[in-house]
């Protein structure tokens, strides 16, 4: 189906945002999904912007409140695939707890996290990923604080599909949105994406010589202490899918939760007198 519209982004020229995009618009359409087949909840920031070009049903939601909304749309109907836009200071700052309470739940959501380590629509302050040292309107002698690491944060905190990928490699961004999509459970794609305008070290070529495949190094996606391993790589930055396994969803596991979606059930006959 054709999706257009009217608006124009407001990104800056380069910026990773586009590739995302891309690599989204590329897996739905190949997931063969309509717009009605799916509902996207996006965070306050640049990768906010994105609620203007994908064409579902969609929901805008404050800073870093963006995990439970979508965790709220996916029990209401747990038929719709739900996906969550979030960057790095959204997901992994002010919505931390989210973050790591529903990974613990295995809420069935994919998290799709534009990581580019630093708040870059308020001028690029230094964010939870920032490298220790990086130098921020925010940190201007350089930060004091260990980056989060969101990959091995997941793992622990028992996610059952870890991923990440790179918004320079849009078919291979791709595969993992739609291997995420069509994984039963908690799914996070972390996604390194340059910041032309703010992160002047981290650049395409830079990203191009430090990262590695891990599917074409064998990796064992099964094994949870292995993917820990790859995700406390610092030297090199692993793509691809580090944690892969099966286990009961969030909703799967409610006692009594209907097979028919909450949001499709006949409420006529309801009386809520009672409680009123």
């Amino acid at each position: 189906m054709k999706r257009t519209t009217q608006i124009q982004p407001t990104w800056c020229p380069g910026c990773g945002n586009f590739g995302i995009l891309g690599a989204i618009k590329q897996s739905l359409d190949k997931l063969n999904l309509q717009p009605h087949q799916l509902t996207v909840v996006y965070d306050v920031g640049c990768s906010g912007n994105m609620a203007d070009f994908i064409y579902s049903y969609g929901f805008h939601g404050l800073h870093g409140r963006t995990l439970p909304v979508a965790a709220g749309i996916k029990l209401a109907n747990h038929q719709l695939p739900v996906i969550a836009i979030i960057g790095d200071g959204g997901c992994y700052g002010e919505g931390l707890s989210h973050f790591i309470s529903l990974a613990r739940g295995n809420h069935h959501i994919l998290v799709i996290t534009h990581n580019n380590y630093l708040y870059s629509l308020t001028t690029g302050q230094m964010s939870p990923t920032s490298q220790k040292g990086t130098k921020t309107p925010s940190t201007p002698s350089g930060s004091i604080e260990e980056p989060f690491n969101p990959l091995a944060s997941a793992i622990i905190n028992h996610a059952t599909f870890v991923a990440r990928g790179f918004a320079g490699d849009i078919p291979h961004l791709a595969s993992l949105i739609e291997q995420g999509l069509n994984h039963q459970g908690f799914a996070l794609l972390d996604v390194l994406q340059p910041c032309i305008t703010y992160n002047k070290n981290m650049t395409y070529q830079w990203y191009r010589q430090h990262i590695y495949d891990l599917q074409k190094q064998n990796h064992n996606s099964g094994d949870k202490k292995t993917a820990l391993a790859k995700a406390l790589e610092t030297d090199k930055l692993p793509v691809g899918i580090f944690l892969q396994k099966k286990k009961p969803a969030y909703h799967q596991q409610i006692p009594g939760f209907p097979d028919t979606a909450l949001a499709q059930q006949d409420i006529s006959s309801i009386d809520i007198s009672s409680l009123l």
